[in-house]
């Protein structure tokens, strides 16, 4: 259930990592400056904001699955269209629309997974969220090299691919059963009852059903001005802070803009294309490595990790891109293999359970909208820090705001390993 349902990430990993290879293409194609550079890489992050509200009102009226459902559906029109683009403005309103598909399944997605796990193990069915997504990245890396010396039009093909897994994503969820917390707070306890008896014994389902309705008592309809009042809005900036964290600790410029890094140390578009793979393969890896972590060691010592290692990390990639040196690669990959192990798949697991039922479609969207946010302004202004002050200090400015997130997590972030959604409720509530 949770690979099918994670299978949005492999969108999401799919039209994160597919910029990164087409823009060599692209800037030829369309004759793009930086601005523009800039532009057509975030864009998809303000579809991602639109697609964040689209799946909060679905989802919530419609249920998960017919959100995710139609998730799928944009995505496979907005590849083909991208693909057959036949201007700038054209590309950039359907890169928009393919954002609307990607951010409704990163909201989706995870917090489906979620909901529908027992909770000794749900730290890493959420985990293979992210798990697809950096499949997603190295299978469109690897496509995208192979493709490399197909011609000037390359990139359209690059594109035009992504329709086969958002068709197969759409088939996967048809079998998908309904998050039995919808369920129950549409009024249907009987079904989300056989949902959770698919899933284990009588008894968990009950004890389950229980701590459902007893964390919906008194419910009323919450909408985006309610997050934002107490009692909610602590726990609502801790999330918010954690998913622009994940953005703004720098790494997604790395995924994003490969070819502009390299290109900045004197490596061709064939080595710039080839290190997206090396990329897209230590991200697998360390992906891998943190599932197994994430329900042993904790979510809070793994961000800690992850913000305080890249603040390290990007002091020396500074330094030797500052140099021109090709030691650059190796603190890059390895700044690429903590990420996947911490912030990456950590964050997704937190914002997807620190919020309790009665709010956690409306504060998870909003959260995940400022992580879109986040994720807009860092590849915009990236193509113009590194030109305004070189590539080597912009990863400076990445490194202060990883050590600023050490601190808040360390002050700020409680432990949620082991818990039950209802229990986490008691536990960020003070």
């Amino acid at each position: 259930i949770s690979l099918i349902s994670a299978l949005g990430g492999y969108l999401f990993g799919f039209d994160f990592a597919v910029i990164s290879g087409a823009l060599p293409f692209l800037r030829e194609q369309f004759g793009l400056n930086e601005y523009w550079e800039g532009l057509a890489t975030g864009s998809l992050a303000i579809g991602c904001i639109a697609g964040c509200l689209i799946a909060e009102r679905t989802s919530g009226k419609y249920g998960r699955k017919v959100a995710l459902m139609l998730s799928a559906s944009i995505f496979a029109v907005s590849s083909i269209c991208m693909a057959l683009s036949p201007s700038l403005s054209f590309f950039l309103a359907f890169r928009f629309m393919a954002g609307i598909g990607v951010g409704m399944a990163s909201l989706l997605s995870p917090v489906y997974i979620a909901e529908i796990s027992p909770e000794k193990v749900r730290g890493r069915m959420v985990a293979i969220n992210q798990l697809t997504i950096v499949l997603g990245i190295l299978i469109t890396n690897l496509i995208n090299y192979s493709l490399r010396n197909s011609g000037d039009e390359a990139w359209r093909l690059m594109f035009g691919l992504g329709f086969i897994p958002s068709v197969l994503f759409f088939a996967g969820v048809l079998f998908l059963p309904e998050s039995p917390r919808w369920l129950v707070k549409a009024g249907k306890p009987d079904t989300a009852e056989k949902v959770l008896l698919k899933l284990a014994n009588a008894e968990y389902a009950s004890i389950t059903i229980s701590s459902i309705k007893k964390s919906l008592l008194g419910d009323i309809k919450i909408n985006y001005i309610e997050v934002f009042r107490k009692p909610y809005l602590p726990l609502l900036m801790s999330g918010i802070s954690l998913a622009v964290l994940q953005q703004f600790c720098g790494i997604n410029v790395v995924f994003n803009y490969t070819s502009n890094i390299f290109e900045s140390i004197g490596a061709n578009k064939d080595d710039q294309l080839l290190q997206t793979v090396f990329i897209g393969g230590v991200n697998l890896i360390f992906t891998l490595f943190a599932m197994s972590l994430v329900d042993k060691l904790g979510r809070k010592p793994l961000m800690l990790i992850g913000s305080g290692g890249l603040a390290v990390l990007y002091v020396f990639i500074s330094y030797f891109l500052g140099i021109k040196s090709s030691f650059s690669t190796w603190f890059l990959l390895g700044a690429i293999a903590v990420y996947g192990t911490t912030l990456a798949p950590v964050t997704w697991v937190l914002i997807s359970e620190i919020f309790p039922n009665k709010i956690r479609n409306a504060a998870s969207s909003v959260t995940v909208i400022s992580l879109w946010t986040a994720y807009f302004i860092l590849t915009f202004t990236f193509p113009i820090l590194a030109k305004g002050i070189g590539t080597a200090n912009t990863f400076y400015i990445y490194a202060a705001i990883c050590l600023i997130g050490f601190v808040f997590i360390a002050l700020k972030i409680k432990e949620s390993k082991g818990k039950t959604l209802e229990e986490m409720e008691t536990v960020f509530s003070h």
